[in-house]
């Protein structure tokens, strides 16, 4: 599995299927549910806003998964940075998004951070 994640707005997308010829992607905007079937799946942060707000666990979902996703490319933005939310639910996000990101990094054969376009190797 290759894992994909930077900021938002910074051609993550672009970069997977310029590099990695992705031709049909699971987009999880509006909290929909990764399709594995598919050769990418990007937004994976609003699937676990969806899943916080619906008190499951995303991780568990991919856990349980594993094998779906092992050739795919998984892409989320990085949502660690700035100011703590004060909402209970949205610092459960970004604290469920990291976990998940931490979990997705260890089992990818690549980690690529993508800022400006430009994809730099982490793993």
């Amino acid at each position: 599995m290759i894992f994909i994640f930077g900021g938002a707005y910074q051609g993550k997308l672009d970069y997977a299927v310029e590099n990695f010829g992705v031709k049909t992607v699971s987009d999880c905007r509006g909290g929909k549910t990764p399709d594995f079937t598919k050769d990418a799946v990007c937004s994976i942060e609003d699937f676990v806003l969806a899943c916080v707000r619906e008190g499951e666990d995303p991780g568990e979902f991919f856990r349980r998964r594993k094998e779906e996703w092992r050739d795919k490319v998984l892409i989320c933005r990085d949502v660690s940075r700035g100011i703590v939310p004060v909402d209970p639910i949205m610092r459960k996000y970004r604290e469920e998004t990291g976990r998940l990101m931490v979990y997705l990094a260890a089992e990818a054969d690549r980690v690529i951070r993508v800022f400006c376009g430009i994809g730099k190797r982490e793993k």
